[in-house]
């Protein structure tokens, strides 16, 4: 099914509905206090929101240093899964990434999330290594992946 949906910058305002997004997406989400230092302090960061009828239904964080990017979560509401929605974002944000002069964009996902393995996989990522015990919460191993702009 398609859908109109919107992208933009995230601003302060946004952080509450974002932290919800991650609360439903993550177990070890980030907290309030984390995203506004991302958008307050970190030079590198980037954050898109993705909209539909004025509602935040997903969003990616991006690090930008120098010509290498870095998504540090990406995460579209549990309700609005599996309508390429999670593609859409993506697609958006690698387009972001490029017109900021990235060259290559890199991020991490758990050995066992095969749909957003698939998802990144789909835009052209590769496997590029594994980060051991990456996520505290179980001690599950990352897998690092990356790919060319």
């Amino acid at each position: 099914m398609n859908t109109l949906v919107a992208f933009r910058q995230m601003t302060e305002e946004d952080i509450e509905q974002i932290v919800k997004i991650e609360q439903a997406s993550f177990a070890i989400p980030w907290t309030y206090e984390a995203f506004e230092r991302e958008l307050i302090v970190n030079e590198f960061a980037c954050y898109t929101v993705m909209e539909e009828n004025g509602q935040i239904i997903g969003y990616c964080g991006l690090w930008i240093i120098l010509d290498e990017s870095h998504i540090t979560n990406i995460a579209v509401l549990p309700e609005y899964r599996g309508r390429k929605l999670g593609e859409m974002l993506l697609q958006k944000v690698m387009e972001k990434a490029i017109n900021l002069g990235a060259k290559t964009m890199t991020l991490e996902v758990r050995v066992s999330n095969e749909p957003a393995k698939k998802l990144y996989r789909k835009m052209g990522f590769q496997d590029g290594g594994i980060r051991k015990k990456y996520y505290t919460d179980n001690g599950e191993d990352a897998l690092v992946m990356w790919v060319n702009l």
